[in-house]
């Protein structure tokens, strides 16, 4: 009898270390390190993980409608797990977009988008690439003087005379001077130094929300980025234009859709940031097509299955169109642009798309009256399918904009 009791005690207590060490390294994936709630609503609590946080404590963190406290995870309320991030927000509203944007805007420096070698009466050259400069690298000085435009240093390159210019430029956040000797082209007869050069873009995309109070906004859901590297522009300032919408190309597997457009003319308001998670800035007043408010979703109440998606592909204005959500992810960085998964199951959107494309990012999504993110991606193997980012992810990056 005392070894039948021996024998289940220590299955007992195998079986608990066995759930105590799962537990511990399933933390993260069973504890989201960065959790939401609305004021008032009860903290994460289940059969095994608590999250408790001092109500006095101070918040880290305050933006018009969120405030971000520390908390704390506990096993069974007793054992620290981890350290988490709680937001709460406000239970408030926004305009719901799904109209189009266009955003002309100035770098903050001048982008080295790509090298190219010379062709001098010695041979081909790239001076640039000899003196270290890389692509991507933003130049911000010319021998001390702060650079304004790619025309401005593309001028003072070719007025040079063959003479070494000094070179600040910014990589990884680092500051470099680099001393760099223009070469005379052959092909033309100036002075070049094997850079090619930009200070300003253009694009367009869809606005996925206004806000009622000041006429901000936030589009996109995914940073303008430079085609080449891939990494996001840094922007200086941007104007917001208007759109006029001349067609749709449709997407095909290994070929992304396009919604095609133009800018008529007409600036709206200003262009403040361009982030991983959108485009933010605000408009000088209320658009036309903001004109229905929706409740905001957090990232804890979207469900798997049925939502629909709001766009504009021609002048008769925005409409909804039904898709289907899954692998939501709420353990997804508050700077991620792929939170979930969305499949475009409306036969209407298929037949004129062929699914999600480009032009479409920033499409507001709404699930059981909430408004609870935007389509971002496209997968280019399935042009039905794509992903989408937490309206959450979008205001707190709108929230670091504004402070």
């Amino acid at each position: 009898m005392r070894t039948k009791i021996i024998k289940i005690s220590s299955v007992l207590l195998l079986s608990v270390f066995i759930i105590f060490a799962l537990i511990m390294g399933c933390a993260d994936y069973l504890v989201p390190s960065r959790q939401s709630y609305y004021e008032g609503q009860p903290l994460m609590r289940n059969a095994f993980v608590k999250v408790e946080c001092d109500g006095s404590a101070p918040a880290i963190a305050t933006t018009e409608h969120v405030r971000t406290v520390n908390a704390t995870a506990k096993l069974f309320g007793i054992l620290p797990l981890k350290e988490v991030s709680v937001d709460y927000y406000d239970k408030f509203s926004l305009y719901v977009g799904g109209f189009p944007f266009g955003v002309k805007f100035f770098t903050e420096g001048i982008i080295v988008v790509n090298l190219a070698d010379v062709s001098t009466d010695s041979g081909s050259i790239n001076p640039a690439y000899d003196a270290g400069i890389r692509a991507n690298d933003i130049i911000i000085k010319c021998n001390g003087t702060a650079v304004a435009s790619a025309k401005e240093l593309t001028s003072m390159i070719e007025n040079s005379g063959g003479k070494a210019l000094t070179l600040t430029y910014k990589r990884d956040g680092a500051e470099f001077n680099v001393s760099l000797t223009p070469v005379l082209s052959k092909d033309d007869g100036l002075y070049k130094t094997g850079m090619w050069i930009k200070d300003s873009g253009a694009g367009i995309g869809t606005v996925t929300y206004v806000s009622p109070e000041d006429y901000s906004f936030g589009g996109l859901g995914h940073g303008i980025c430079d085609p080449n590297t891939g990494e996001l522009l840094p922007m200086q300032r941007g104007s917001l234009m208007d759109v006029t919408l001349s067609g749709v190309k449709k997407g095909l597997v290994g070929d992304p859709g396009e919604i095609k457009g133009y800018f008529d003319g007409e600036k709206l308001g200003a262009v403040l940031t361009n982030t991983d998670c959108g485009v933010f800035g605000i408009y000088a007043e209320k658009p036309k097509e903001a004109n229905r408010l929706f409740p905001i979703g957090l990232k804890n109440e979207i469900q798997n299955g049925k939502a629909t998606v709001i766009c504009t592909l021609d002048e008769s204005g925005a409409k909804e169109y039904e898709i289907e959500l899954s692998a939501i992810n709420e353990s997804a960085p508050i700077n991620s642009n792929k939170c979930f998964t969305v499949k475009v199951t409306d036969p209407k959107l298929i037949d004129i798309t062929g699914g999600i494309v480009q032009g479409m990012s920033g499409s507001p999504i709404i699930q059981n009256g909430k408004i609870i993110g935007a389509i971002t991606h496209v997968m280019i193997n399935d042009p039905t399918t794509g992903y989408g980012i937490f309206i959450e992810n979008m205001l707190n990056q709108m929230g670091e904009t504004a402070n």
